[in-house]
């Protein structure tokens, strides 16, 4: 029997029980459905973590103080003392793959403007700082090298601190505000990043020249960080071995001294988010897949059903030469179109629970093709293992038993 005629007959076949037909896909679209909603909301969560780690700054790379230990007390990196302007500038001068390098300090404190008072954070670096982290001016200017040379009391705002402090339709440009004790000119303004995936409001900070913070308000010679741009994504691994071979030989280390430094890269950052994040997208898929399997076995019992129903209609047709295989073939095609229907609505379904969950809960949604096509042939192949049983059990009837079958 020709494959077209085989079609022709599984979809007749389906018509002729529609509702019963509907109820046998509903675990497959739910299946589906609940595969390509829970794989968006695990690819997204993802994408978003990658976003958020690259928006931290330009093929980056951190070089923080390790921890020392002083007296069998393990003391806090912050409290180390292994970072300085000279490893800043040794590294400038020696390095041939860095693209930018700045010295980072940074401080908690409270701002004050007239009657209003803020909690936030201030940066510090130099002018190649904004390019490194990705920061841009939206009004204003940078602080000059004059400005970073003098210690110059000037700064940048981001939008939470200019919501906060002042009124609106207030231009904060060329505006005091005091940081502490110490008091700062506002000279420009930074574009808005908002909110990381971590939570971590980006726009609640103020950013001024190193030699500001390090001398008027932490005053120490120490660095908390130095932050490099490498000048290619590819060139991160190779760039972060040079800075190690070229602060050892800076800090004077021999081969038996441990590293008085930590260097963290963004691909380290992502590879660490991401495990976590492919292991989530794993369970997910597997919690959702579960249900897939479900809608398998609804098919493989209905299938069974309409074999015992049609056991007379089997017979007939083997009576005028109908071969088994040819039965085998056309309650398999059944079972697959049962399977391919409802993997076509559960895909639909799918993508608007996704669209949904997206718009009600503002969570980051990633609908990949291979979602859909991983989704798609799981569903077929479910259609085809389920409906086997029942397929092959109808091509073994005996032609002879099957016409007497009332």
């Amino acid at each position: 029997m020709k494959l077209l005629n085989l079609i022709l007959i599984a979809i007749a076949a389906i018509r002729r029980n529609k509702f019963r037909s509907f109820l046998t896909m509903l675990g497959i679209v739910i299946g589906v459905g609940a595969v390509i909603a829970m794989l968006a909301i695990g690819n997204g969560s993802s994408a978003s973590i990658r976003a958020t780690i690259s928006s931290m700054g330009t093929n980056l790379i951190n070089i923080m103080p390790a921890s020392q230990s002083q007296g069998g007390v393990r003391q806090s990196r912050s409290s180390s003392q292994t970072l300085d302007l000279e490893d800043v500038e040794y590294l400038q001068n020696n390095s041939t793959l860095i693209n930018a390098i700045s010295p980072e300090l940074d401080s908690n404190g409270q701002i004050v403007y007239g009657s209003s008072n803020w909690p936030t954070q201030i940066y510090s670096g130099n002018q190649d700082y904004l390019l490194i982290k990705k920061y841009e001016i939206e009004s204003g200017r940078v602080y000059s090298e004059k400005e970073i040379k003098n210690a110059a009391k000037v700064c940048l705002v981001g939008k939470t601190v200019i919501e906060n402090i002042f009124d609106e339709g207030v231009d904060p440009i060329g505006e005091s505000i005091r940081f502490e004790i110490i008091p700062l000119i506002i000279i420009g303004t930074l574009r808005e990043k908002g909110d990381n995936t971590f939570g971590q409001d980006q726009d609640d900070m103020i950013l001024a020249p190193y030699t500001t913070v390090q001398k008027r308000i932490m005053r120490q010679q120490y660095l908390r960080a130095i932050v490099v741009s490498a000048k290619s994504v590819d060139a991160i691994e190779e760039t972060s071995a040079e800075i190690e071979t070229l602060l050892r030989t800076s800090h004077r280390l021999t081969d038996s001294d441990e590293d008085d430094f930590e260097i963290r890269t963004q691909e380290e950052l992502i590879s660490n988010f991401g495990s976590i994040s492919d292991m989530m997208l794993v369970l997910l898929g597997s919690i959702a897949a579960i249900s897939l399997v479900v809608g398998g076995i609804g098919i493989m019992n209905i299938m069974y059903v309409s074999v015992t129903e049609r056991t007379r209609e089997i017979g007939l047709r083997m009576a005028m030469g109908g071969k088994g295989r040819d039965i085998l073939r056309q309650f398999l095609l059944e079972a697959m179109l049962l399977s391919i229907l409802g993997g076509i609505i559960g895909v639909g379904v799918g993508v608007l629970a996704s669209t949904i969950v997206e718009a009600v809960l503002n969570w980051p949604i990633l609908i990949t093709l291979n979602s859909v096509v991983l989704s798609f042939l799981f569903c077929t192949l479910i259609g085809v293992f389920f409906g086997w049983y029942p397929a092959s059990k109808a091509a073994a009837l005996n032609p002879i038993e099957a016409l007497r079958h009332e």
